[in-house]
């Protein structure tokens, strides 16, 4: 962070802080392991907040390979005995001094059969080379089965990589065929409409022929009785039969009607397609 140091600043009257006279340094740590008091028998487990006092360890053990070695103290939670432990940077660990005992971690005594395996395991292949010739062979077999069983593990994913694609490819294909099937179904359904609108159509032509030509017959009967008997009056002869025309040509204006207002629907129909 950049400060702003003025330019009469004396570096010289700033207090000094003083070293405490037995060189302990106060400082909030936790427990690096659990311990067990020798005193009280209270465990301490770790993780445990304490306000303990670190020094450099001296002598010939305070250093190792050029790394400081420190002490630190605390104090028992129940009975408040002074409890030591250092550190170890040999094993990358701390290392209990005095006032309790570290409890058994399974960690540890499994590391250490480990590294006993391994030495056992080194001193026969020395003194026996067949058995580090099978060893030796063992391995081999070892990676070979692991080979195989990552080579099994990449085919697998490759499968199922390959099954999601086809898959989303039936998934395509099978929304594909499902708009043909509708497209072909509301095309039929058209169909079915002008077909219906196209008998509607030709029934009302049948009807309204067949009603001209009840309208013919009825006009043939009446002027053969009208032959038949002595004509009247000329005035409603005439009235009659214009009256006839015109209920013809009525009928006709409305079929020719229908017809137009059909082929404008279709126009409507294939122009919204």
């Amino acid at each position: 962070v950049n400060k702003y140091i003025p330019a009469d600043f004396d570096p010289s009257k700033v207090p000094r802080t003083k070293k405490p006279k037995d060189g302990l340094v106060s400082v909030r740590m936790m427990l690096p392991f659990s311990i067990q008091c020798s005193t009280c028998s209270t465990f301490m487990y770790r993780g445990r907040k304490f306000n303990s006092k670190k020094e450099a360890v001296s002598g010939p053990n305070g250093m190792y390979l050029g790394i400081q070695r420190f002490r630190f103290y605390i104090k028992c939670t129940a009975c408040s005995r002074p409890v030591t432990f250092l550190t170890d940077p040999e094993h990358a660990d701390y290392e209990m001094e005095s006032g309790a005992t570290r409890n058994y971690e399974v960690y540890k005594d499994e590391q250490k059969t480990r590294e006993q395996q391994q030495q056992e395991e080194q001193q026969q292949e020395t003194l026996d080379s067949m058995k580090a010739l099978e060893n030796r062979v063992l391995e081999s077999q070892r990676e070979m089965q692991e080979l195989d069983n990552l080579e099994e593990i990449k085919a697998m994913n490759a499968r199922h990589a390959h099954l999601q694609t086809q898959n989303g490819s039936l998934g395509n294909e099978a929304s594909t065929v499902e708009m043909a099937r509708q497209a072909r179904a509301s095309q039929q359904q058209q169909q079915q409409q002008q077909q219906q609108e196209k008998d509607e159509a030709a029934n009302i032509k049948v009807s309204a022929q067949e009603s001209c030509r009840d309208d013919e017959a009825n006009n043939n009967h009446n002027k053969e009785a009208t032959q038949n008997e002595e004509p009247q009056n000329d005035n409603s002869s005439d009235s009659d039969t214009t009256n006839k025309m015109g209920k013809k040509h009525t009928l006709d204006d409305a079929i020719v009607q229908k017809e137009d207002d059909e082929d404008t629907a279709k126009r409507q129909r294939v122009d919204q397609e």
